[in-house]
């Protein structure tokens, strides 16, 4: 339910007037004077979904961009036309005003300050999660991290034509990813030193660090989809923190996880994670636009602000070399992440190839993962299996096979690791062993 407070002159009062009536909208007005001239204040309750079409239908009719509106919250309204207006609302979806977009975006992000303390308490959480590889702890650590008021400020400032609120949004997510990777490598540091965690623990060998080495198709559509979420639950009169953990779900367990990385030396590991981290920032962050682009959002005059110098800066030299680091460093990643995916489903279909085999009847495929084996200066890759079975039939030449069917289909040979799963059977006619 919204409460709106609509500002009008005298030579509008008529128009608007008949608007609302027209629309069934029971309203009172209240003499009132503004520094430039008297007018009327109108005010009316109306359902969320209502407010765009009935401000729409006055901005018709005369009432101006720059007209004074306030659209507040209520908890009920009673009139002799809500239940009809209630009822006419329901099933339409009417995304929120652009003005109302704004509002929310920014009431979602925190003073500089408050920020990096979430993150930092949210990062020191995520990597003892990670170490301890508990996801339950993870997820605790990602209900707590502000990431998402940044991402979706960027969006709306981008859709809005606004550029300080995209520079100040773009910077407060660098700076949120570089205090979590900062303070992830400090509580690593801290406990590797006191010996809390192992010094020479295979930081690899851990699960859920295991899963964020390198970006893949599904890293690719969580991003998207966490960022076409977050955009889409922004435009509606619901909360978004359930989706602002999604946001940082994709985001903070892989920065934390180049933090442990850089801490126990494994660089490979740091550089993936980096790359994935990179990759899944900017599928979010594209998500996001695009989303509310396809909502229809646009700019509107007066939403960029009475100074047009402050938010439509001049394009220095300076802005075009950063917008050009900026676009190779995009273009760097997309590339290593199209590389990437592109080794991944050829490994993946090289494994079902081997695994279809009729030698390796008893086998089936559980997963296949790739990633860089971690030896610095050093590209290559390693391919890790787990298949499972149900004999004590042993496959001593598998891995073998995985790897000449790999280095068949990308001209490349890694390191192959296969790991099996044992399961017994008991199908419906086995005969019960007696006790």
């Amino acid at each position: 339910m919204r409460l709106v407070h609509v500002f009008v002159s005298e030579e509008q009062k008529e128009a608007v007037f008949e608007v609302l009536q027209d629309r069934e909208v029971d309203y009172v007005t209240t003499t009132a004077s503004s520094a430039a001239t008297g007018g009327t204040l109108v005010e009316f309750p109306l359902p969320t979904d209502g407010v765009n079409d009935v401000l729409d239908s006055l901005r018709e009719v005369g009432l101006d961009e720059e007209s004074y509106v306030v659209v507040g919250s209520a908890e009920t309204a009673r009139t002799g036309t809500m239940e009809r207006l209630q009822n006419r609302y329901a099933s339409d979806f009417s995304p929120l005003a652009t003005s109302e977009l704004r509002s929310k975006s920014r009431d979602m992000s925190y003073d500089l300050y408050s920020f990096v303390w979430l993150v930092a308490l949210s990062a020191v959480i995520a990597a003892g999660g990670l170490l301890v590889d508990s996801p339950a702890v993870i997820v605790g650590s990602m209900v707590i991290a502000p990431l998402v008021g940044p991402v979706l400020t960027t969006g709306v400032g981008v859709v809005t034509d606004d550029r300080k609120m995209i520079s100040d949004s773009v910077q407060l997510q660098v700076v949120g990813l570089v205090v979590a990777i900062v303070t992830a490598a400090m509580f690593s540091l801290f406990l590797r030193v006191t010996g809390f965690a192992p010094a020479g623990l295979a930081i690899s060998s851990i699960e859920l660090v295991s899963v964020r080495l390198a970006p893949t198709l599904i890293t690719v559509a969580i991003g998207l989809g966490a960022g076409s979420a977050a955009a889409f639950a922004l435009t509606t009169k619901g909360p978004t923190a359930l989706v602002g953990v999604m946001i940082a779900a994709a985001l903070l367990p892989a920065a934390a996880t180049v933090g442990i990385a850089l801490v126990w030396g494994a660089l490979i590991v740091a550089l993936g994670s980096a790359v994935l981290l990179t990759m899944t920032l900017i599928f979010i962050n594209v998500a996001v636009i695009v989303t509310l682009r396809y909502l229809g959002y646009q700019s509107d005059d007066h939403d960029s602000g009475s100074d047009a110098g402050e938010n439509h800066p001049s394009w220095t030299l300076p802005r075009f070399i950063a917008l050009a680091l900026l676009v190779l460093v995009v273009t760097g990643v997309l590339a290593g992440t199209f590389v990437q995916l592109s080794f991944e489903r050829e490994a993946t279909t090289s494994v079902e190839e081997v695994i279809d085999r009729p030698a390796y009847d008893g086998l089936e495929v559980v997963a296949v993962r790739t990633q860089y084996d971690g030896r610095p200066l050093d590209s290559a890759r390693t391919v890790s299996v787990t298949l499972s079975k149900s004999s004590n039939r042993t496959y001593p030449a598998v891995a073998a096979d995985i790897q000449r069917q790999v280095a068949s289909r990308t001209g490349e040979k890694p390191e192959v690791r296969v790991r099996f799963q044992e399961y017994q059977v008991a199908s419906p006619n086995s005969r019960l062993a007696p006790d």
